[in-house]
C-alpha cells in the first residue's frame, strides 16, 4: 500500500530566485497554482541560483540592463518596483544570501516557504531593502515563527549552505536556464508547465488537467 501510495503522489517543483524579478511578476500565479493544487500535490520551492556569488558591484550598464527588466515586469504584471534601488552605490548583486534564507525557513516551516520567499521579494523590489543583509533577512523570517538566534545560527550552518547549492546543481541538471520555472512530478515522469513567465488563465488549466491525471 505504501508503494500504490507514492506512486500516486503529485509533486510541483518552483524554481526561482528572490532577487529575480521575473519571479516576483509570477509571484501572484504561483500563489495561485498552489492554492489550486492545495491537498492535492505537494509544492516544493527551489532557489535555482540567478547571480549567487556575485562579488562585484553593479556597473551603470549592468543598472540599465536590470532597470529595463524591472520596467518589463512592471508593465506586464502590474507588481510594484522601488525604483529608487538604482540610485544605490555599490550594491552587489549576489542571490545566494536571501536564497539560503528561503532554505533555512523551508527546513524549519516547510509550508511557509513560498510565502516567505516573497516577503523578501516585496522586501527588495517594493521597499529597496537590502536583501543580501542576513540581519534583514532574519528579520523578514520572524513572523514566519523562525526567530532571529534561530535564524541566525542555520543561516551560518554548512547543512544551509549545502542544501542551497544542492537547488543550484538540481536546476543545472534539469536544464533550467531561466526563472520562473514550474516542474511537474508524478508517477508518470517530469513534465514542465512554464520555463518562464505566463499568465495564470495560460497556466491553470494545464495545471487543472494534470491534477486530474
Amino acid at each position: 500500500m505504501a508503494d500504490e501510495a507514492t506512486a500516486t503522489e503529485k509533486h510541483i517543483l518552483y524554481f526561482a530566485d528572490p532577487m529575480c524579478s521575473w519571479c516576483w511578476g509570477f509571484a501572484p500565479v504561483i500563489d495561485a497554482l498552489a492554492a489550486a493544487a492545495a491537498d492535492r500535490a505537494t509544492l516544493r520551492v527551489v532557489m535555482g541560483g540567478l547571480r549567487p556569488g556575485t562579488t562585484r558591484p553593479m556597473s551603470a550598464r549592468a543598472k540599465t540592463d536590470v532597470r529595463h527588466h524591472w520596467e518589463e515586469v512592471q508593465a506586464l504584471t502590474g507588481q510594484p518596483f522601488a525604483f529608487d534601488f538604482f540610485a544605490r552605490e555599490g550594491f552587489v548583486y549576489d542571490t545566494e544570501p536571501a536564497s539560503r534564507a528561503v532554505v533555512v525557513v523551508q527546513n524549519r516551516v516547510r509550508a511557509r516557504a513560498l510565502a516567505y520567499l516573497q516577503a523578501i521579494q516585496h522586501a527588495f523590489y517594493a521597499e529597496n531593502r537590502d536583501v543580501t543583509d542576513a540581519t534583514i533577512l532574519a528579520s523578514l523570517a520572524e513572523p514566519f515563527a523562525v526567530d532571529a538566534p534561530t535564524f541566525a545560527t542555520d543561516f551560518a550552518s554548512y547543512g544551509a549552505i549545502k542544501t542551497t547549492h544542492a537547488g543550484f546543481q538540481l536546476a543545472q541538471t534539469m536544464g533550467i536556464g531561466g526563472f520562473p520555472t514550474v516542474i511537474l512530478r508524478d508517477a508518470g515522469g517530469f513534465a514542465c508547465l512554464t520555463a518562464g513567465y505566463q499568465p495564470l488563465a495560460e497556466l491553470r488549466p494545464l495545471l487543472a488537467t494534470w491534477l486530474d491525471g
